[in-house]
């Protein structure tokens, strides 16, 4: 071989050497997520169907309840969460602003059902609406899991559209989804909110009546929903680009599997809920894939849908929102 060829080669396998080895490295990443619910059917699915792996990364999961893991992404000790938009710009609107690189759910996913004997007692008929059964919540205990988070919203929401003062005219429990369950059969409590499927369990069984139900469309002027943002610091994704590319390319697969193939996405998911009756789970799921966004890109509409929760929930007053979503929200990583 010629030496100028021989150098030409040498050169070419330098240059390439580097890029090679860009893409082929690993990317640890760190995930908060607030529950086990079916809400983070995505990143279960990316971490069990391999797409995470598929895309070069390594990520370890932090079961944070509530505003924790939004909280552990704004104190740097988590990459991602993946939450709602009210507690996005709740934060945001205390300084604490975060960016949304994707929104993997649409829907709200949250529902509140009521302990049977109470339902009856309350005279419930189909055809109450949301504001009426919200006037009966006066005076009840309902479970809810994690002050502030987005199933407290509901809670609240429901109260307010029934006139009630959701400070004063409803008290709450806090827990985990695990344990609402028990202290419904206990009497502990009136009713629980959660997602699904616990609340799926509580009605299947006979525990429960479904009392108000966001993911059935009780409240269609929710729709669409910011209910399953992708958020990280916004200096993530500009020291480390390709984190964000990967991370969101690899749940945007999860999504489209959610989709395309409900039934083996399922069978994918269903060891993470071994303890749940799997026909509930089954019936809980249709709802669940329905709610995933086939669009994943977040926009100022969308985000407006956040603060609107939570001014009725009153935890927000409005004149502390933000006043523009501009630098809150990204479509440069969506496929």
């Amino acid at each position: 071989m010629k030496a100028w060829k021989k150098r030409l080669m040498v050169a070419a396998a330098a240059t390439l050497a580097p890029l090679v080895a860009s893409a082929q490295q690993t990317i640890d990443v760190i995930m908060a997520l607030p529950s086990t619910t079916l809400t983070f059917s995505s990143p279960f699915l990316a971490e069990d169907a391999g797409f995470y792996k598929k895309e070069g990364l390594t990520v370890s999961d932090r079961m944070l309840v509530g505003v924790e893991a939004v909280n552990a992404v704004i104190a740097g000790s988590a990459d991602f969460t993946v939450g709602t938009g009210p507690v996005f710009l709740r934060a945001a609107a205390h300084g604490q602003r975060l960016l949304a690189v994707a929104n993997l759910i649409d829907k709200p996913l949250v529902e509140m059902v009521m302990r049977k004997d109470v339902y009856e007692t309350l005279k419930i008929t189909d055809g109450m609406s949301l504001a009426e059964r919200g006037r009966l919540l006066k005076g009840r205990t309902i479970a809810i899991q994690g002050v502030g988070s987005i199933i407290h919203v509901w809670e609240r929401v429901v109260a307010a559209r029934g006139g009630l003062d959701p400070e004063t005219d409803v008290r709450i429990a806090p827990m985990d989804p695990s344990a609402m369950l028990g202290a419904l059969q206990t009497k502990a409590v009136d009713g629980f909110t959660t997602s699904l499927p616990f609340t799926t369990e509580a009605v299947s069984n006979g525990t429960a009546m479904m009392y108000a139900s966001a993911a059935r469309g009780d409240a269609p002027d929710l729709i669409p929903f910011p209910y399953g943002l992708v958020q990280t610091k916004p200096a993530t994704c500009a020291t480390s680009r390709e984190k964000c590319v990967r991370v969101v390319r690899a749940l945007a697969e999860a999504n489209k599997m959610i989709h395309d193939d409900p039934d083996k996405a399922l069978q994918i998911l269903a060891p993470r809920f071994k303890q749940m009756n799997q026909a509930v789970l089954a019936q809980a799921w249709k709802t669940v894939a329905a709610a995933h966004a086939t669009d994943l890109r977040v926009t100022p509409a969308v985000l407006a849908k956040g603060d609107q929760v939570s001014i009725e929930a009153k935890l927000l007053d409005p004149k502390d929102k933000v006043q523009s979503y501009d630098g809150l929200y990204t479509d440069q990583y969506v496929p």
